[in-house]
């Protein structure tokens, strides 16, 4: 009989203790790359059990990063540029892209060994990983040079990947730290947001903002309440492969046609009261009653959004609770919209004129008194010699009059995640259309929406009855979270349809990809997987439904031209495409005089 030959770094007795001993390999492994026995670092231990290979590789790429650059220098610009706005989990990504290139070929050339692991690393990802890697721009950027690692030859031919691969292996040799960070900041800017730079800041200005500036920003609080130096210490977590994966959205993986439940977090009671207690720090306190909120989801959480949950709130910024994190994002976003607003003012203000104008042309098209030949009304002198010579009685003019009180618009504007980029530009583009709307003296209320597990946030910036003043409540607006667009559209239209207008109209602000995940209650059914195709579709239900209630409904489209076949969809012909906010009053008002003249 063969005898079978024991795994070193299995060969344990006991759970806990095989726990031990592969922390013990590994950080052994972590302090002889480095040569730093202090080096305390978080490592990939989670991926052991599939895969040796790639906790070695993390060990490794860890170690040698710290032996030959600094992990604090780069942990401090990942937090500043966080700070100035970025969105966390691209700007990972990229970092993690580069400090593989850049330590990955130094110790390979002191270490015989590496190469045989590194290649087997790569084996499993490409196996175990595909799909989770697919999900995102970055992700398969990995991919592609992983498979160029393996093979020896580039296989890709699409310039945008072939442009993201080229800057990683920029970094290979990199001299220093600062070289990285450039081309971590660099690709930041050119694939994730092009207008960063511009609005938020150069590099040279990211570096430059202080450590009070950081620690007055409250990043205690935003990760449980830890010191700023603990802070540090995630953020040279965050490169290693576990903890990636956890901030990586799996989209392509999760695409499934028949997957209407699919499963991503089993919570309990008390985890769902801590989430409504989240909610409430981090959105405000709601301002209907606990009843008022129950009967609103007992009628509209129904079919794809069974086990949802509507929340109705003013926002952060006007509600009594706990300073956090998100209470200083907001205001920070609130300075920064403002700051867009004052640097484009005579833009804004020449879109507000041009769509005042427009739609106040459309509306005297509109109103003006229509006449016609009656039997009563007002007597027309020069039709009297009609009497006795013929039949036709018609004598008198009939006036009907109209007015602009017949018209009532919703805007409801997506305040997910993926606005991050573009929310000055959001807020500005609903701050145009509410300021116009206001000029005519049209009745409208302004909601942005976000959702987080299997809540959606309405966040109410203005009623119908609200004076102008509360339009510069819209550049509150901050971006967070997924969105669950059919479920924030049925409940806008739930409210349009009551009100006594005859002409209603529903504009909604988008970047056209709907997309939440939702928590498996224990003992309750879980909310319907809300993704790709899925929610699509369900975003063209529901605004089908609201045009079947006779509600004009337009879409205001300022996302990737990737997302405009699904945008197609949803919104059919009734979508404006915004590539710059300097053509924006004379796009919509195209879409809105439409609406106007329809029934003239």
């Amino acid at each position: 009989m063969a005898t079978k030959i024991k795994d070193p770094f299995l060969d344990q007795s006991s759970e806990a203790e095989e726990a031990y001993a592969i922390e013990n390999r590994m950080k052994n492994l972590l302090w002889t790359i480095s040569g730093d026995y202090d080096l305390d670092v978080t490592l990939d231990l989670n991926s052991f059990k599939k895969s040796r290979f790639i906790s070695m590789l993390d060990a490794i790429k860890q170690g040698s990063f710290a032996k030959y650059y600094s992990l604090e220098e780069l942990s401090m610009y990942i937090v500043r540029k966080i700070y100035a706005g970025a969105d966390q989990r691209p700007l990972m990504e990229i970092s993690q892209l580069c400090v593989e290139s850049a330590s990955l070929p130094k110790v390979d050339s002191e270490r015989g060994g590496v190469d045989e692991i590194r290649r087997n690393a790569y084996r499993d990802m490409l196996e175990k990983q595909l799909g989770r890697l697919a999900g995102s721009f970055f992700g398969q950027a990995r991919i592609q040079l992983m498979r160029e690692y393996l093979r020896g030859t580039m296989e890709v031919n699409v310039p945008r990947l072939q442009s993201a691969m080229n800057q990683v292996r920029s970094c290979a040799g990199a001299a220093d730290t600062m070289e990285i960070i450039r081309t971590v900041d660099r690709m930041y800017n050119m694939f994730i947001d092009k207008s960063f730079e511009r609005e938020k800041g150069t590099l040279e200005e990211i570096l430059a903002i202080s450590m009070e500036e950081l620690q007055e920003f409250n990043w205690k609080d935003f990760l449980d309440e830890e010191s700023l130096q603990d802070v540090l210490a995630r953020y040279h977590d965050m490169l290693s492969e576990s903890n990636l994966e956890k901030l990586q959205k799996n989209k392509q993986a999760r695409k499934k046609q028949n997957a209407p439940n699919q499963r991503v977090q089993v919570m309990d009671d008390q985890d769902l009261q801590k989430i409504y207690k989240y909610i409430q720090n981090n959105h405000g306190i709601s301002y209907l009653t606990l009843r008022e909120q129950e009967d609103i989801n007992f009628r509209l959480c129904r079919g794809a959004h069974e086990n949802c949950s509507l929340y109705y709130t003013d926002g952060i910024l006007h509600s009594r609770t706990r300073i956090i994190y998100q209470h200083t994002y907001a205001e920070y976003q609130l300075r920064n919209n403002k700051l867009y607003y004052r640097r484009n003012k005579t833009m804004i203000e020449r879109n507000v004129q041009q769509l005042t104008e427009a739609l106040r042309k459309a509306l005297m098209v509109r109103n003006e008194d229509e006449t016609y030949r009656n039997n009563t009304g007002v007597l027309v002198p020069n039709r009297l010699w009609k009497v006795g010579r013929t039949d036709d009685v018609r004598l008198f003019d009939k006036i009907i009059k109209k007015d602009t009180s017949d018209f009532v618009i919703d805007i409801l504007v997506d305040s997910s995640g993926s606005q991050i980029s573009r929310s000055a530009q959001v807020a500005s583009q609903a701050y145009i259309i509410s300021e116009a709307l206001s000029n005519l003296g049209i009745p409208h209320a302004v909601f942005g929406f976000c959702s987080y597990w299997d809540y959606t946030i309405m966040r109410r910036f203005r009623s119908y009855d609200d004076d102008r003043d509360m339009n510069r409540r819209i550049f509150e607006f901050f971006p967070s979270g997924d969105n669950r667009d059919g479920i924030a559209i049925r409940s806008t239209y739930d409210t349009l349809i009551k009100r006594e207008e005859k002409n209603k109209v529903l504009i909604i602000l988008s970047d056209g990809r709907p997309n939440n995940q939702t928590p498996d209650r224990r003992g309750v059914r879980a909310a319907s997987y809300y993704e790709g195709d899925a929610a699509v579709k369900d975003t063209a239900t529901e605004i089908r439904r609201a045009r079947s209630l006779g509600i004009s409904v337009l879409g205001v489209f300022a996302g990737e031209e990737e997302d405009l076949a699904a945008e197609k969809l949803m919104y059919g012909k009734d979508f404006a495409y915004i590539r710059n906010l300097g053509n924006f009053a004379n796009v919509v008002s195209v879409y809105l005089k439409r609406q106007i003249e329809e029934d003239l």
